[in-house]
């Protein structure tokens, strides 16, 4: 960890501020929902879920804890996956007009982070109304209106091992009318306290658990190679400081971690359901990267994911049943991160390296000009025993599409200027031909 990634810089920061919700970690822990909502004040609950989850045991298990603490539960599904501001309105509806006698004084998420995400937006817009959905989003597609209060005690329960949302102030909903996704940002927007339980993981497909998995590694990556807060420009307003600052000693800590986590155990969990340690490590590692990226921000991985997204065609992905077009998050930011990596190491080798090496890359006789290719090489070899796409072309797109998806991920500022090398239009281009195949 080179203290040196952090040296002062004119006009810019000289301090980072770190926020996390309380965390219980461990199996079984989704049967404390009810003491740790009534440690709130909760006594009438909104219960944020998705379809497929609803009727199942981690929903079951919750709502029986909350009822046996006496807290009323009314259970809101109607929830897209891959969230979308549509649901994020339903949502807010949901909690002005109640399903009860009773006014909600919090709410509880179980599922992965399509459900925590809508769950913190739908809070926001039900409190605090604007006249354009957009509003709260930052520019070039919104006015960036900062959030002027406190969202109700928020309960997040984890059922991935990927999103880290249950850690984070942030939450990623696809706007209809542009059909992309766009990150609303906040420290209001963080949970109260999240409960993590593995159990969660037990039963998911290897191909959610690898999608997931991807998504956790590389927010690690790109939060620890990521532009060092000293590099940003210095807020006067400390009470306004964004938690998506930069690379800091903190983050630092909770990246480096989950690389270990995920270059010892995400082969394992992926390929064999049974193998509880690796999937009990990958949820961890999932919130250590939550935490970690949540006090940070990610870069281009996940600015040009959402360029995939957008423009993805007719593509279902095995093991997710949702209809086309559909490509899951962590796969739209893994099949671009190798090309990715390879570029943006020359503007932090010595942090690509050490990222490497907690990875547990092959490191023998590796330089700084190895960085990115030593970074690109182990991510290619991890896809391939996981079984993921081999690149762009493995989903639907071509060369023709290059300048489109150059385009619609041009729109993802802040992640761009994350990147700790300078990137332009043109940059984001030739990455995303590099990354149309590997091998």
């Amino acid at each position: 960890m080179g203290c040196q990634y952090f040296a002062p810089c004119e006009h810019g920061s000289g301090s980072f501020t770190i926020q996390i919700p309380k965390v219980t970690f461990g199996r079984g822990c989704l049967q404390e929902a009810g003491a740790r909502a009534a440690s709130h004040g909760m006594s009438c609950v909104a219960l944020f879920t998705d379809p497929f989850l609803k009727d199942g045991p981690y929903v079951d298990t919750v709502v029986k804890s909350l009822k046996l603490a006496g807290i009323d539960v009314a259970i809101f599904s109607e929830i897209r996956i891959e969230a979308d501001d549509a649901s994020v309105e339903r949502g807010a509806r949901f909690l002005v007009d109640g399903q009860m006698n009773c006014k909600f004084d919090g709410v509880v998420s179980v599922g992965g982070g399509s459900v925590i995400d809508t769950a913190k937006a739908a809070m926001l817009y039900a409190l605090y109304p604007v006249g354009d959905f957009l509003d709260y989003f930052a520019p070039p597609i919104g006015a960036g209106k900062p959030m002027s209060g406190p969202l109700l005690p928020h309960l997040a329960c984890p059922t991935t091992s990927g999103t880290g949302s249950e850690c984070t102030s942030i939450s990623v909903i696809r706007i209809t009318e542009l059909d992309t996704k766009f990150v609303i940002a906040s420290p209001v927007m963080l949970a109260s306290e999240a409960l993590i339980d593995p159990t969660c993981c037990d039963s998911l497909p290897s191909n959610i658990v690898a999608s997931t998995g991807f998504d956790l590694l590389s927010h690690a990556i790109e939060c620890y190679t990521a532009k060092a807060y000293t590099q940003w420009a210095k807020i006067e307003d400390p009470t306004k400081r964004p938690l998506i600052q930069g690379a800091n000693p903190w983050s630092d800590l909770a990246a480096t971690k989950a690389l270990e986590i995920a270059g010892e155990y995400l082969v394992r969990g992926v390929n064999d359901a049974s193998d509880h340690e690796a999937r009990d490590q990958l949820m961890w590692g999932a919130s250590l990267a939550g935490m970690a990226f949540g006090n940070s921000g990610t870069h281009l991985p996940h600015a040009m994911s959402y360029g995939v997204t957008h423009l993805m065609r007719e593509i279902t992905t095995s093991d997710y049943p949702v209809q086309a077009p559909f490509i899951p998050h962590g796969i739209s930011v893994i099949v671009s991160a190798p090309a990715i990596f390879r570029y943006a190491a020359e503007g932090a080798p010595e942090r690509h390296l050490e990222a490497a090496a907690s990875l547990k890359a092959d490191m023998q006789g590796a330089g700084l000009d190895d960085a990115g290719e030593v970074v690109g090489g182990c991510l290619i070899d991890l896809m391939k025993q996981t079984s993921m796409p081999n690149g762009l072309t493995d989903l639907g797109f071509s060369a023709d599409d290059v300048k489109s998806l150059a385009a619609s991920s041009a729109r993802q500022a802040r992640a761009i200027k994350n990147t700790p090398r300078e990137t332009n239009l043109q940059d984001i281009e030739n990455i995303y031909t590099a990354a149309l195949r590997y091998y």
